[in-house]
């Protein structure tokens, strides 16, 4: 899926632990030959896993082992066999049998056949392809736009606007995928980002129509342990309490801010996308911080990095309080708010209750309009 918001996720599905079968991934891509290279990344046991071939009159082969379900993973093309790099891949689903990959110049625009879960996310980059192009016609205007265009209010809102048309559209077609194909595992790698923008209300329903053999793979037994977490940090539910330290160690619990609208904002120095949405938090912040309103950004940031989190705190003017257990993906609140993917937050009202989420941009500066009034 293609966005121009980005958000980090905590990485592609692990294979199941139990091989059950093998798989051959069998290539052709034009004439290619040595430097290149197509790379193959996966993760297994819950490890980052990359296998690499140079590219032989065009051909390729992959062969491994499978586990009890089908897992997503991503073949790179890179012409110089430098390292894997996303300027040219084709997302796959690793399942027992023969998966053929065939196309007269790019992976990306690769046809992939020859098992079930593959025939299936054909079908599915299929229905999404209006929604690829409609972002990559919007990326082109961003790009073919003058600096000062770039920069006018005008122009960004307009674009903000597109983007959320397109994003809509997107949702609509992934739920529907899901609703149409309850026995396909591709359903467990759209809900987590189902999940990011909506509530358990809408999520729950949809992971319990899926079929039981889907419910019960390794994916989706963790997905559902994750659905009590969700209905912790729904809309109108008082949000999980929590004390983390601070840059100075100091701890921080989130009980003490009773009495004023909270922002808890999931974030991290090394994300991209936080650290491109942090100028609206910092104006949203700078507008309202003589309200009732504060801040407690909750970092994921790495073990041994507490000097790139403090300095992307100064960098970015992030003038509110700061916590973090630096553990990155393990972060015990973003555990206990069921926080796959930054940036993410969750407004609180005074008395505690979460009265907004993934408020970004615009969104947020409306969000708080609403509560305080324009200022």
């Amino acid at each position: 899926m293609k966005k121009i918001v980005l958000m980090a996720l905590a990485g592609l599905p692990a294979l199941a632990f139990a091989q059950t079968g093998k798989y051959v991934v069998q290539g052709s891509i034009g004439n290619l030959n040595a430097p290149a290279k197509v790379y193959l990344q996966s993760r297994k046991d819950g490890k980052p896993a990359t296998d690499s071939v140079v590219v032989v009159n065009g051909k390729f082969t992959f062969t491994g082992t499978t586990g009890a379900a089908p897992s997503m993973a991503y073949l790179q093309l890179n012409q110089k066999g430098t390292g894997p790099g996303y300027h040219d891949y084709k997302s796959i689903y690793l399942e027992n049998g023969t998966i053929t990959v065939n196309s007269p110049d790019t992976l990306a625009d690769a046809k992939v056949e020859g098992t079930k879960t593959n025939l299936e996310n054909a079908k599915y980059d299929l229905a999404r392809k209006p929604i690829d192009d409609a972002y990559t016609a919007l990326e082109a205007k961003m790009k073919a736009a003058s600096d000062d265009v770039k920069k006018s209010e005008a122009f960004q809102k307009e674009n903000e606007k597109t983007e959320k048309t397109i994003e809509a559209q997107g949702t609509q077609i992934d739920v529907q995928f899901i609703k149409d194909n309850p026995d396909s595992y591709i359903c467990l790698n759209l809900l987590p980002g189902f999940a990011y923008g909506h509530d358990y209300a809408e999520i729950a329903p949809l992971f319990n129509s899926l079929s039981p053999a889907v419910k019960s793979s390794e994916s989706g037994k963790k997905f559902a342990e994750l659905l009590p977490k969700m209905k912790n940090v729904a809309m109108g539910a008082i949000a999980p309490t929590f004390a983390e330290a601070d840059t100075a160690g100091k701890m921080v619990n989130l009980s003490s801010f009773r009495g004023k609208y909270v922002l808890v904002d999931f974030w991290a120095s090394w994300c991209g996308p936080c650290r491109m949405e942090n100028p609206n938090v910092v104006k949203a912040y700078n507008h309202y911080k003589n309200q009732k309103f504060t801040i407690i950004g909750v970092s994921l940031d790495r073990p041994g990095a507490k000097q790139k989190w403090m300095d992307a705190i100064h960098k970015d003017g992030l003038t509110w309080n700061h916590v973090s257990d630096l553990k990155f993906w393990d972060s015990a609140t973003a555990g206990l708010y069921a926080v796959r993917a930054i940036p993410q937050n969750f407004l609180l009202d005074p008395d505690g209750k979460i009265i907004g989420k993934n408020l970004r941009g615009e969104d947020l500066e409306n969000k708080l309009a609403e509560i305080f009034g324009k200022i």
